[in-house]
């Protein structure tokens, strides 16, 4: 059996999913996904179904609703823990994450790390096909992020990411209250204040060629308020807790 899950949440990713989930396969042999689709209108359910009878290695979990990408990670999350998986990670379906990248993660967790942050940041700036606006926001996230919770980290907004097993099976699922943007500074915050070993993994970020964003302003508004609601909750804490050690 494979050691790393890969999940890929879905909404309207119909001219996407097929060609990623191949290139994802042939890009590392030693990975499942699992694709959680939230009742796509286009039919991308469906066609995650056929996938599935063409490869053991695809996975397919419908939800009855759109109802956001972090509940979407969460219930990919609940599924990987039931299964034997050392690495769970996250990945977009818009081929704006390279499935090439992900014998880096594997490799680097490998080092011993508990989480690993694919950043568009670390080493200089490598973002295609962005406008500058955007490129502005999401600069100026990272800056806020850090300003306010302490986290040093460059792209804390970013949802490439690897989790080992044991720090997802540490979470309370039911208390993580964000679903955005928020959601992926929501999972590192809890990790990152427990002293978990976080590392950061350089990659190329290529906005979509095909499909719809799914940003919205209610996405940027709950990452600026989920940002102070866990500084608060940590007593403004700007420092994580002695490194856990997994000896």
């Amino acid at each position: 059996m494979q050691d790393t899950l890969v999940i890929i949440p879905t909404y309207n990713e119909i001219d996407n999913i097929e060609p990623l989930t191949q290139a994802v396969l042939d890009a590392a042999d030693f990975a499942d996904i699992l694709i959680v689709d939230d009742n796509s209108p286009d039919g991308t359910g469906q066609k995650a179904d056929q996938l599935r009878t063409q490869n053991p290695r695809i996975h397919v979990l419908h939800r009855t609703q759109k109802n956001g990408l972090g509940r979407a990670y969460l219930a990919g999350f609940d599924w990987a823990l039931f299964r034997s998986y050392s690495f769970i990670m996250e990945m977009d379906c818009d081929f704006s994450h390279d499935p090439k990248e992900i014998p880096n993660f594997r490799r680097k967790m490998q080092e011993g790390y508990d989480l690993l942050l694919g950043s568009r940041y670390v080493g200089g700036i490598r973002v295609m096909n962005w406008p500058l606006s955007r490129l502005m926001l999401s600069r100026g996230a990272g800056i806020y992020v850090k300003l306010i919770t302490g986290m040093p980290f460059t792209d804390p907004t970013g949802g490439f990411k690897c989790f080992r097993r044991e720090l997802l099976a540490s979470y309370k699922f039911d208390k993580v209250e964000a679903n955005g943007y928020g959601f992926q500074i929501e999972m590192t915050h809890k990790a990152w204040i427990k002293g978990h070993p976080i590392g950061e993994v350089p990659i190329v970020f290529e906005d979509r060629q095909v499909g719809e964003s799914k940003m919205s302003g209610s996405i940027i508004y709950e990452a600026l308020w989920v940002v102070w609601k866990l500084a608060l909750m940590n007593g403004l804490r700007r420092k994580p807790h002695a490194r856990v050690s997994r000896d």
